[in-house]
C-alpha cells in the first residue's frame, strides 16, 4: 500500500513505531501533490519547505525519546481562510493577495501541537461565498473523480485535496454547507460540528453566527481523530462553547433501537432521483443494523434559503467592511482621494459573487428595512431551531440528502445565482439551527460521481453521529480514489 493511501490514524501510529519517517510520509504527499495538483488546481499556496523541516524536527523528537502528538507526521491542509502564522492568507480574493498572517488559528495551533504538519492552504469560492469554488479570483479547483465537474464549494479545494490524497486531512469553514456539499461532490466524509465546539479564532469571517471550522476525512475514524484535536473550548473565541471534544476512540455500535428520522421536507420534487434513491439505499442499510425508521417534520425549512440569504450576507457586508484599502492587503494607489482609495480597491479587489452578498446585506440592514428583512429573518431562524429540537424529541438521528443534485460541470449554474444557491438548500437549516451534521459517501451516480448522505443530530451530539456513520461504513465500506 502506497504512503498516501494511509488514513491519518495508522500514519501517526507508524510515525510513533518508527515504521515510517515523518518526512518519508510528507514527502511521498509532495510527490503526488506534483503529479496530480496541476489538474486538481486544490491549493493556493504550497508549504514544502516548511513542512519537511517540520517533518523533520517531528523525526528527530521521536530519536530523543520524547512522546509525540496524536497526529504525529499526518499531512493536512487548510482552507485558506484559516490564518498560518507568516503564511499569505487571501480567502481566494484578490484584496488579501500578499497579506502575510501575524497569528496562528486556534485550530492550526492545536494541529502543531499535536505534531500534525501543514503540507499547504486550499483553494475556495471568494470569503468562502460559493457552492462551486468557481468564484475563486486564482483558479478553479476541478473534483478529482472527474475534472470537468466542480468538486462543490466554498471548501472545494480542501475536499479535492482530500479525494485526490495530496494530504490524509484537511480543514474547512461551513457556513450554509460549504464543509458538507464539497464533502459529498468529492466522496469523502465532511463533518460541520456544532456551533461552538471549535474555535473560530484565526478564521476569517464570512457570517460569524453561521461559521463553523470542520475536517475532511477518508473516513469516520480521522473525523473523530481530527475533531479531538481542534475542538474544546478557547478563551480567545466568545461563542466558544465550555466543552471538551468528544474522545477520538469510539467504535462502531449496535444501531438496534436507534431512532432515525427522515424529514418529509428533505425529498422534494427536484431532488435527483439517483440522489434520492441511494440515499433510500443508505436508510436502509442503516434499517437492516437495527434502527427504526420514522417520518418527522421540519416545517421551516422550506424557508432556509431565503432568511439564511439575508442573515449571512447582512452578517458579510459588516465583517468585509474592514477590507477597505486601508488595513489589509491590496489597495489601488491610483486614488486620488480616501473615498476613491475605499471605492476603487473594494470595486477591483472583490469579485462579483461577494460584492452581491455585500449590496444585499447592505439593503437588508439599512434603515427602514432592518425589521422588515433581517429582524424576521432571525425570527424565522429561531422557528427552525424550534423544528430540530422537537424532531429530537422523538429521533435520535435526522437521515437525508446532503446535495439535491450529483456533481455539475463547470459553468452550469454560474449565470444563474439562484440554481447555485439551491445546491446548498437540505445543508443550512444545521447552519441555522447550530446543530450538528456531516455528509458521508453512500453510492455513485450512473456517471461514475460520489453521492453523500447528510447525518444530522442534536447539538454537541457528534458521538452519536459518528457511532451511526461508523456502523454503516462497517458493512458500506467508502470508496477511496486510486
Amino acid at each position: 500500500m502506497e504512503i498516501t493511501e494511509l488514513d491519518a490514524s495508522r500514519i501517526a501510529t507508524a510515525v510513533k513505531n518508527g515504521e515510517l519517517t515523518a518526512e518519508a510520509v510528507v514527502q511521498a504527499h509532495f510527490t503526488r501533490i506534483e503529479e496530480l495538483e496541476p489538474r486538481v488546481k486544490a491549493f493556493i499556496t504550497l508549504m514544502k519547505g516548511q513542512a519537511l523541516e517540520r517533518a523533520r524536527g517531528i523525526d528527530a523528537k521521536r530519536g530523543q525519546g520524547k512522546p509525540l502528538g496524536l497526529l504525529a507526521g499526518v499531512p493536512v491542509a487548510l482552507k485558506d481562510n484559516i490564518q498560518v502564522r507568516g503564511v499569505e492568507t487571501t480567502c481566494g480574493s484578490k484584496i488579501l493577495r500578499g497579506h502575510i498572517a501575524a497569528y496562528d488559528a486556534t485550530v492550526t495551533r492545536k494541529l502543531m501541537e499535536a505534531d500534525a504538519v501543514i503540507v499547504g492552504k486550499t483553494n475556495l469560492d471568494e470569503f468562502a461565498m460559493g457552492s462551486s469554488t468557481e468564484n475563486s479570483a486564482f483558479q478553479k479547483t476541478t473534483n478529482p473523480w472527474d475534472h470537468g465537474r466542480v468538486p462543490g464549494g466554498s471548501s472545494g479545494g480542501s475536499a479535492a485535496a482530500v479525494a485526490a490524497r495530496l494530504c490524509a486531512f484537511s480543514l474547512g469553514s461551513d457556513t450554509g454547507g460549504s464543509i458538507r456539499q464539497p464533502a459529498a461532490f468529492c466522496g469523502v466524509v465532511g463533518l460541520k460540528p456544532t456551533y461552538g465546539a471549535v474555535s473560530r479564532y484565526g478564521l476569517v469571517a464570512f457570517a460569524s453566527s453561521l461559521d463553523q471550522i470542520g475536517p475532511f476525512t477518508r473516513n469516520v475514524a480521522d473525523s473523530q481523530l481530527a475533531l479531538s484535536v481542534i475542538g474544546g473550548h478557547d478563551p480567545l473565541d466568545t461563542t466558544s462553547a465550555k466543552r471538551e471534544p468528544p474522545p477520538a476512540s469510539a467504535r462502531p455500535q449496535s444501531l438496534k433501537g436507534l431512532r432515525v428520522g427522515l424529514p418529509r421536507e428533505y425529498f422534494i420534487p427536484g431532488l435527483d432521483p439517483e440522489v434520492e434513491g441511494a440515499v433510500r439505499g443508505a436508510v436502509d442499510v442503516l434499517k437492516s443494523l437495527g434502527a427504526e425508521i420514522k417520518e418527522v417534520a421540519l416545517a421551516h425549512t422550506k424557508y432556509a434559503i431565503a432568511s439564511y440569504y439575508i442573515i449571512a450576507p447582512s452578517e458579510a457586508s459588516s465583517n468585509l467592511a474592514r477590507f477597505d484599502g486601508i488595513r489589509y492587503g491590496f489597495v489601488d494607489r491610483s486614488a486620488a482621494s480616501l473615498e476613491d482609495v475605499y471605492t476603487m480597491t473594494r470595486g477591483a479587489g472583490f469579485g462579483a459573487e461577494v460584492k452581491r452578498r455585500i449590496m444585499l446585506g447592505t439593503y437588508a440592514l439599512s434603515s427602514g428595512y432592518y425589521d422588515a428583512y433581517y429582524s424576521k429573518a432571525q425570527r424565522v431562524r429561531a422557528l427552525m431551531a424550534a423544528d430540530f429540537k422537537d424532531a429530537f424529541k422523538t429521533v435520535d438521528v435526522i437521515a437525508a440528502p446532503t446535495t439535491p443534485t450529483p456533481p455539475f460541470r463547470f459553468g452550469e449554474k454560474t449565470d444563474d445565482p439562484i440554481a447555485m444557491y439551491l445546491s446548498d438548500i437540505f445543508t443550512i437549516p444545521s447552519n441555522m439551527a447550530g446543530n450538528t451534521s456531516m455528509s458521508i459517501p453512500c453510492g455513485f451516480s450512473s456517471n461514475g460521481m460520489p453521492l453523500g448522505l447528510q447525518l444530522i443530530a442534536d447539538v454537541f451530539q457528534e458521538e452519536r453521529l459518528f457511532s451511526t456513520a461508523l456502523a454503516y461504513e462497517a458493512v458500506a465500506p467508502f470508496a477511496v480514489l486510486k
